[in-house]
C-alpha cells in the first residue's frame, strides 16, 4: 500500500521522519575475519550464553542495554565452522578490516556526496539481546555530511557507517532465543537520514533512492533479510518513535501515517488525563482470594494481582491506532516482563465472565473516572509486570514515549524496548584506527549512477517497459553479464531473465546462473535456436547436463528445415487458400523439428514454400 491521507496537514502537525538502512554487502568474507559471507546448511555446534549490560565510557549503562538484562533470557547459538569461527565466538580478537568493504562504502559515500574521514575508529556499541555473543556490535564511521536530492527537497545524510550484521533469530521459548551465527559478522552499510522527510509519500521516495544507490555499487546483497530499515517518525508535541521490521517499502507511507496518527492520539490523551489530575497509584495489590470461586475459567484460583491507575477510567479502551487501545500499549510493556498479557476495567468483562471487578474497584478505593489493571500471574512474573504498566501510565502523562517500535503487518507498530542512548558506544581497543589516505580515496571508483544505469538499459533496444523491469530487478547483474559480453539479444536475455527464470523457479527448477550463462553460449554459439532457450534451462536446472540439454536441441541445418517444411505443406493440400493456413503449417513444423530450428527460419522458409 502507497500514499498519503491528502486530508492530513503534515506540515501543520510537525511531522518530521528520517530513515536508517542496512544493507548487506556480498563480499566473499566477513567483516573482521576470514570466514565465508554465506549461509550455512548445517549448523552442528551449540554454545549458551547469558549477557549483562555494563557502564560504557561516560561511565552509564544505556537505558535500552538495563532493559534488554531486565528480562533474564538466556542465548543459544549454532554455528558452522566454515562461516563462524573464534571471532564470532567472542573467543579471539578481530582480524583487519575487509578492505573489499570498506571500498564499497566508500563508493557509495561519493554516491551520496559525503566526506570521507581522515582517519576511521572501529567502535563497540552495546547491544545486549543476544544477536551479538560479545555483547556488543562493531561499527566504523567512514563518511560523514553526505545528501540525496529528492523531488521534495534536499535531505541529509549525517553518517555513513561500515558494521557487521548481528546473528539471525531461530526461535524464542520460555525465556531462552536461539540464534544461528552464520549471518554475525557479515558486512553491511548504515546510511542515516537527518528528519527531513516531511510526508510518509516522500518517505517511500526518499528510501528507494537510498536502495538504489546502495544497489549502484554492485556489492550489495539482494533477496529478503539483506536489507533492514527502520523508520524514525514524530509529530510537533510528540517525540522521536524507531520503527523497526519492515521490509516492504510499499508500507511505509502506511506505516508513518498510523505512528503519526498515534502519537496525536497519545498527545490528546495526555491533555485529558492531565486535566483530570490522574495519577498511578504505585500500590500492587494481591487480590487473588477475591477469585477463589470465579465464572471466570482463568482466574479461577489462580494468582491475581491489581493496581489501580487514579483518573484513567476510559482511555484504556482509547483507540490510538487501528485495532490498537492504550490499553494494548500498557500490555506491550506488560508482556516484557513475562506476562501473556493484562486485563483492564475498559474491557467488556462480560466476554472473559469476570464478575469480580465491582470487589476488585472496593478493594483498591476506586472512583468511577479511576480505571483498575489486572494480571493472572504468580507473585514473580505479576510484580514486574504491573510495574511496567504503572511505568507506561506515567509515561501518559507525558504524551507519547521514544521508544523502539515493531511494525506489524497492517502497519501499526508494537512496543519492543526504550531508545537506546549515548551510553552505549565507546572504542575498540583490540584494532588500531584506519588511515583513508587520499590515494586510497581516489582509487575508488566512481559507481553508475541508477539514471544512467536505466538510459543505458534503455538504450539496448529491450523497449522501455522491459528495461524499467530490469533496472527494478535483483537478477539486473545476470543481464549485463550476458549482455556485456555479447552486445546483442538484449530483449531475449532481458525476458529469459525476467519471465522465464523466475516461471521456472515457481515450477520447483532452480537455474544456478553460471548454468544459465552456458546455456546463452551455446546459443551464441549457434549450438541451439533462440526458442529452446527456456526448455534447455529447464533440462539443466532438473539436473541434466549442459551437453545433454544442447544435445536433445541441437540446431537442425537449413537444407533439413526447409524439407521438414516441404513435407508439411505436401501433407496439407487442403489448406490451399486457407488465410489461416500458415499458422496451421507453421505449427504442425515447429512440432515435427522439436524445437531444433529458430522459428524465424522456419517461418522464412515456410513462406518462400507456400509462395
Amino acid at each position: 500500500m502507497c500514499g498519503v491521507d491528502n486530508a492530513v496537514d503534515y506540515k501543520g502537525i510537525g511531522f518530521k521522519a528520517g530513515i536508517e538502512i542496512h544493507q548487506q554487502l556480498a563480499t566473499a568474507e566477513k567483516l573482521f575475519c576470514h570466514c565465508r559471507n554465506e549461509r550455512s546448511e548445517e549448523l552442528p555446534l551449540e554454545f549458551r550464553r547469558r549477557l549483562r549490560a555494563v557502564a560504557g565510557e561516560l561511565g552509564e549503562v544505556d537505558a535500552a542495554a538495563r532493559h534488554e538484562m531486565a528480562r533474564g533470557r538466556e542465548f543459544v547459538y549454532r554455528a558452522n565452522p566454515e562461516t563462524s569461527c573464534l571471532v564470532e565466538l567472542d573467543e579471539a580478537p578481530p582480524d583487519s578490516l575487509n578492505a573489499e568493504a570498506l571500498e564499497a562504502t566508500l563508493q557509495f559515500s561519493r554516491l551520496v556526496n559525503a566526506s570521507p574521514l581522515g582517519e576511521a575508529h572501529v567502535m563497540r556499541k552495546t547491544v545486549v539481546d543476544g544477536s551479538n555473543t560479545s555483547g556488543f556490535q562493531r561499527t566504523v564511521l567512514v563518511a560523514g555530511d553526505g545528501f540525496v536530492e529528492t523531488s521534495k527537497g534536499r535531505v541529509r545524510l549525517p553518517t555513513v557507517m561500515l558494521e557487521e550484521d548481528s546473528a539471525t533469530v531461530l526461535e524464542k521459548r520460555d525465556g531462552v532465543t536461539v540464534y544461528r551465527l552464520d549471518r554475525l559478522g557479515v558486512p553491511l552499510i548504515e546510511v542515516t537520514t537527518e528528519p527531513d522527510v516531511v510526508d510518509p509519500d516522500h518517505l517511500h521516495e526518499t528510501a528507494k533512492r537510498l536502495g538504489l544507490l546502495l544497489r549502484a555499487t554492485g556489492s550489495t546483497k539482494r533477496g529478503i533479510g539483506t536489507i533492514r530499515q527502520d523508520l524514525n517518525i514524530s509529530v510537533r508535541g510528540g517525540a522521536r518513535v524507531e520503527i523497526k521490521g519492515s521490509q516492504d517499502l510499499k508500507m511505509f507511507p502506511k506505516i508513518a501515517e498510523i505512528e503519526a496518527g498515534r502519537q496525536l492520539s497519545l498527545i490528546g490523551i495526555r491533555d485529558e488525563l492531565l486535566k483530570r489530575k490522574a495519577a498511578p497509584v504505585n500500590g500492587i495489590v494481591d487480590v487473588s482470594d477475591l477469585f477463589e470461586d470465579s465464572d471466570c475459567r482463568f482466574c479461577r484460583g489462580k494468582d491475581v494481582f491489581a493496581v489501580l491507575l487514579r483518573g484513567f477510567g476510559g482511555f484504556l479502551g482509547r483507540e490510538v491506532a487501528p485495532g490498537r487501545r492504550l490499553g494494548t500499549e500498557f500490555s506491550d510493556y506488560a508482556k516484557v516482563a513475562g506476562v501473556g498479557g493484562i486485563i483492564h476495567s475498559d474491557e467488556d468483562m462480560g466476554k472473559y465472565r469476570i464478575n469480580e471487578l465491582e470487589a476488585v474497584r472496593k478493594r483498591l478505593g476506586c472512583d468511577k473516572d479511576d480505571a483498575v489493571v489486572m494480571v493472572v500471574a504468580p507473585d514473580r512474573v505479576a510484580r514486574p509486570s504491573l510495574k511496567q504498566v504503572l511505568k507506561r501510565a506515567r509515561m501518559a502523562l507525558d504524551g507519547v514515549p521514544r521508544e523502539v517500535r515493531n511494525a506489524l503487518p497492517d502497519g501499526t507498530t508494537s512496543f519492543m524496548r526504550p531508545m537506546p542512548g549515548s551510553a552505549r558506544l565507546y572504542p575498540e581497543t583490540d584494532l588500531e584506527p584506519i588511515v583513508l589516505r587520499s590515494e586510497l580515496l581516489q582509487s575508488v571508483p566512481l559507481p553508475e549512477l541508477p539514471e544512467e544505469t536505466l538510459k543505458r538499459l534503455r538504450s539496448t533496444g529491450m523497449g522501455d517497459e522491459l528495461a524499467d523491469k530490469v533496472f527494478s530487478s535483483r537478477r539486473r547483474h545476470l543481464f549485463d553479464v550476458l549482455f556485456e559480453k555479447h552486445k546483442k539479444e538484449a530483449k531475449l536475455i532481458a525476458s529469459t531473465v525476467e519471465d522465464v527464470l523466475p516461471s521456472l523457479r515457481r515450477k520447483g527448477v532452480d537455474v544456478p546462473d553460471d548454468e544459465v550463462i552456458a546455456v546463452f553460449e551455446a546459443f551464441f554459439a549457434g549450438r541451439i535456436p533462440k526458442d529452446s532457450i527456456p526448455n534447455a534451462l529447464r533440462l539443466v536446472g532438473s539436473g541434466k547436463s549442459l551437453n545433454e540439454a544442447v544435445s536433445s536441441f541441437a540446431v537442425v541445418g537449413e537444407e533439413d528445415v526447409a524439407r521438414v517444411v516441404r513435407d508439411v505443406v505436401a501433407k496439407n493440400p487442403h489448406l490451399e487458400g486457407d488465410p489461416k493456413a500458415f499458422q496451421k503449417l507453421m505449427g504442425d513444423a515447429m512440432k515435427a523439428l522439436k524445437g531444433k530450428a529458430d522459428g524465424s527460419v522456419v517461418a522464412r522458409l515456410l513462406r518462400k514454400e507456400l509462395r
